[in-house]
C-alpha cells in the first residue's frame, strides 16, 4: 500500500490529503508535516493521519514511497534539505510549488533523485482541477503513473516531456481561474453600467460564468460549437461577439495576456 509524506498542508495540500482519503489510501499511510503545531493537530484529528511539525520528528527508519512538495516556493529552499536524508530510500518528490524547477530540486537532493514537477490549479480544492506534470529522467513508469493517481485526487491530469512547457501550462490553466473570475467581476460591473442592481448583476455575472462552465465540461462539443449554439444571426449575442472578436478584443487580450504570463513565468523560474 502507497506511503506518502506531505510537506505542507494548506489549502491544496488539504485538498490533495482528502482526495487521497477518498481513493482508499488508509490514514496510517500519510504523515503530514504542519509546522503550525495547531493546525497540525487539528489535521490530524479530523482526518486520523500523523502529522509532525518537522523532518526532525521522522522515526528512525521511516520510509514512504512518495514525498509531495506542497510548501509555498519562495521558502522550498529553507524547508526541503532535511529531507535528504530520504532519497536513499527512492521514492518519489512531487513538487506542486509553482515556478520552481526540476534542477533546483535536484541541486538539493541529488542528480539521482525522482522528482515530478506538476502544475496543478486552485479549482482542485472542488474537486475540477487540471495538473500538468513533468517527470525527470530517474522516475519510473511505476512512479509515474504513482503519482498520476495521486493527482487524480483533485481533477483531470496531462504530462508534457519538455519542462519548458510548464511556463506555459501556468499561464493559461495556473493563472487561468483569475482570468475567469475577472470575467465575472467584469460582467457584474458592465450590468451594473447598464442600470442593474448591483446586487442582482453580480448574481447573474457568477451564475452565468459557473452554469456556462459546467456546460463545457459535460458537452463533448468544442468551445466554439457552443458559443455558436448560442448565437443567432444580428440577434443580442452577436451584436457583444462583434466588439468581443473585433479586431482589439478578447482574442488579441488573451494572446498577450498569456504570453506575459509564460515570460513571467520563466523569469520566476530563472
Amino acid at each position: 500500500m502507497t506511503r506518502l509524506l506531505l510537506i505542507g498542508c494548506g489549502k491544496m495540500g488539504e485538498a490533495m490529503l482528502e482526495g487521497w482519503l477518498d481513493q482508499g489510501i488508509p490514514a496510517d499511510n500519510i504523515t503530514i508535516v504542519e509546522p503550525n503545531v495547531d493546525l497540525a493537530k487539528t489535521l490530524a484529528g479530523k482526518y486520523g493521519v500523523w502529522a509532525i511539525s518537522g523532518a526532525d520528528e521522522l522515526a528512525a527508519g521511516y520510509a514512504t514511497d512518495v514525498v509531495v512538495l506542497a510548501v509555498k516556493p519562495q521558502i522550498m529552499d529553507k524547508v526541503l534539505p532535511p529531507y535528504q536524508k530520504l532519497v536513499d530510500q527512492a521514492p518519489v518528490f512531487l513538487s506542486i510549488a509553482a515556478g520552481r524547477t526540476i534542477k533546483s530540486f535536484e541541486d538539493i537532493l541529488g542528480t539521482d533523485t525522482a522528482v515530478v514537477r506538476a502544475m496543478p490549479n486552485t479549482p482542485a480544492s472542488v474537486g475540477r482541477g487540471i495538473t500538468v506534470g513533468c517527470p525527470n529522467a530517474n522516475v519510473s513508469p511505476e512512479q509515474k503513473k504513482l503519482c498520476d493517481q495521486l493527482l487524480t485526487s483533485v481533477g483531470q491530469v496531462e504530462w508534457v516531456e519538455d519542462e519548458g512547457d510548464i511556463d506555459a501550462v501556468t499561464a493559461v490553466s495556473g493563472s487561468g481561474p483569475a482570468y475567469i473570475f475577472l470575467l465575472a467581476e467584469t460582467m457584474g460591473y458592465a450590468g451594473r453600467m447598464a442600470g442593474l442592481n448591483p446586487e442582482l448583476s453580480d448574481k447573474l455575472a457568477r451564475a452565468t460564468v459557473a452554469g456556462a462552465g459546467e456546460l463545457l465540461h459535460q458537452s463533448h462539443e468544442s468551445a466554439a460549437t457552443l458559443r455558436e449554439n448560442v448565437t443567432s444571426p444580428n440577434g443580442t449575442t452577436a451584436a457583444a461577439l462583434d466588439v468581443l472578436m473585433g479586431p482589439d478584443g478578447m482574442k488579441e487580450l488573451m494572446i498577450k495576456a498569456i504570453d506575459a504570463a509564460t515570460k513571467r513565468s520563466r523569469e520566476l523560474a530563472g
